[in-house]
């Protein structure tokens, strides 16, 4: 079971140390398993709306070019036949959905490998007290050079919405503030510094578990 040391905003051990479950954050990597989350995660994020012009879609051409017999030259329907320039694009394009889906459990499997990875590697730190006073971003920027992350890319998770921690580290580059019911594969593995809030341990937990 893995055990960590709990700090303050301000960067401090504050003597206390937290076990974490070991079903959560200390499974083996799966590979396989996060690898199909982040492509599902990604592929949900798409719009899908590119597109191109089809023959029927293309303005002009409802005339016949020419006669069909007699020219010499080769039968012609259309001058938004696809075969013409400005014509219309052959399968070309549509707007589609890119959504993709997995098990729950495999879903679920996926976030746990992530923190487990996390804690493996030192990156994951729990604070006490992740609150800010009021919404501004040098309190943000602050706490992250406490913890020696201003440079790095951070994940900041809170306990629940948190409008103060949110609006005070959206303006800063390479940081990003989620709830503890937000949590994603992608965003976990980008980190390389995770600030994870005390109170929102034991909820994480209870869901993954």
């Amino acid at each position: 079971m893995p055990k960590l040391s709990v700090y303050d905003i301000a960067g401090k051990e504050t003597g206390e140390t937290i076990e974490l479950m070991d079903y959560v954050f200390g499974v083996e990597f799966n590979e396989a398993v996060v690898h199909q989350a982040v492509v599902m995660q990604q592929a949900n994020e798409r719009q899908g709306t590119h597109a191109s012009k089809t023959r029927g879609l293309v303005s002009g051409g409802g005339k016949k070019p020419w006669k069909q017999k007699g020219t010499g030259r080769a039968r012609a329907g259309s001058i938004r036949s696809p075969l013409w320039v400005g014509g219309g694009t052959t399968f070309g394009p549509q707007p589609r959905s890119h959504a993709k889906d997995m098990p729950r459990k495999a879903r679920r499997l996926a976030i746990r490998c992530a923190l487990s990875a996390k804690v493996a590697a030192g990156e994951l730190v729990v604070v006490d007290g992740l609150n800010f006073a009021e919404p501004k971003t040098k309190n943000a920027v602050e706490m992250l050079k406490n913890f020696s992350a201003q440079e790095k890319k951070a994940l900041i998770i809170t306990n629940g919405e948190n409008e103060n921690v949110e609006k005070s580290s959206r303006n800063i580059d390479k940081v990003k503030a989620i709830t503890n019911e937000g949590l994603n594969v992608f965003d976990i593995l980008h980190a390389e510094k995770v600030l994870l809030a005390k109170d929102a341990v034991a909820k994480i937990e209870e869901v993954l578990a």
